[in-house]
């Protein structure tokens, strides 16, 4: 008997992004064809998803023979959980290899990674740096061994090339907005960024926006529900052609413009002067002491991270979103971050 029904199991569903690409695949043509596996920690929002129709597992992604058996039972794995835990990863694709030798098809593993991958470190001082192309996959391959969520994406390559399975690695940008949809709105779904975020409660609890060296350093950017767009389009790529590039050619690169960060920091520092929380809108820079304060030390957030998404947009992706509409959604995310706040004092 032919199988009628596909078997999604997706990892990170209550997460900012993974939210949202959840909520997109259940609003695809083909969802009443589709089964959705869900993994999550807590029991409540694991109710939710019940009713909605979404089948939930309770556990952790740290339980290796749990994240095993689930992705054994898949046809497609949306990893959207952690682009560095490369248990999870070698769980899933033990899991997927079963499958694999079970029924003979390969299964579709669809990870987030991340353009971190790509970060130069220029220690906010300049913005010079290599521009990777996702069409490229020569000079991906250039990546050091060492750079953050590359030991992951080179096990899930490394599969694709032993033939069990077609990997499909999503690299997001900074991705910024608030989050919206109907997982926000019964509170399962994370609705905050995490760059911007940091950037901002470092600013509220210093009293001025800051930046690391001069914010010269510039990372690439992508409006939240955009990039839950994209995984939309590369799945109905897959499987509409089996040509779609997959393994080293299967890099996705989700980004639309770039913003430096002096320019990011400026807008916070505006909208805290706005909200009556800064005297100055001028970012200055952080001090030795408020790096190890905010960032366990990092210089993290002054690496130049630069990215074309050629091979993204050939599926289709047309993301509108860019630079103006992230200094936009600044003053939102500071006045949210503010009411959270609030709520968590009393």
């Amino acid at each position: 008997m032919l199988q009628t029904t596909t078997k999604f199991l997706i990892t990170g569903a209550t997460g900012y992004v993974g939210g949202g690409v959840l909520t997109r695949f259940m609003e695809h043509p083909n969802a009443k064809a589709f089964h959705f596996t869900v993994l999550v920690r807590d029991p409540k929002k694991a109710a939710i998803f019940e009713e909605l129709g979404v089948q939930a597992v309770v556990g952790s992604h740290k339980d290796a023979a749990l994240v095993e058996k689930l992705a054994s039972e898949a046809d497609v794995v949306i990893a959207i959980a952690d682009s560095d835990d490369l248990g999870a990863a070698n769980a899933t694709l033990a899991g997927l290899k079963k499958r694999h030798a079970k029924l003979g098809s390969k299964p579709i593993f669809v990870h987030t990674s991340g353009a971190g991958v790509l970060a130069e470190d220029a220690k906010g001082m300049h913005s010079n740096a290599v521009v990777y192309d996702d069409s490229d996959a020569d000079q991906i391959e250039t990546l050091a061994p060492t750079q953050t969520h590359r030991n992951v994406d080179l096990a899930i390559t490394q599969a694709d090339a032993e033939g069990y399975i077609k990997s499909y690695i999503v690299l997001p940008a900074s991705v910024f907005g608030l989050a919206k949809g109907r997982l926000v709105d019964l509170g399962v779904q994370h609705p905050h960024s995490m760059a911007i975020p940091y950037l901002i409660s470092a600013a509220l609890d210093r009293g001025q926006a800051g930046m690391v060296g001069e914010g010269k350093n510039v990372w690439p950017i992508v409006e939240v529900h955009e990039v839950a767009d994209l995984y939309i389009k590369l799945y109905d790529a897959i499987v509409a052609d089996e040509t779609t590039g997959h393994g080293r050619n299967g890099f996705y690169f989700g980004a639309n413009g770039e913003q430096d960060f002096y320019g990011l920091t400026k807008a916070i520092g505006k909208a805290l002067v706005a909200l009556g929380k800064s005297a100055s809108p001028e970012p200055t820079t952080f001090t030795q002491a408020e790096l190890g304060k905010y960032f366990r030390g990092s210089t993290f957030m002054g690496t130049n991270i630069r990215c074309r998404p050629t091979r993204s947009l050939s599926l289709g992706w047309k993301p509108v979103k860019s630079a103006s509409d992230l200094l936009e959604s600044v003053q939102p995310e500071v006045v949210a971050i503010l009411k959270k706040n609030s709520r968590a004092v009393v």
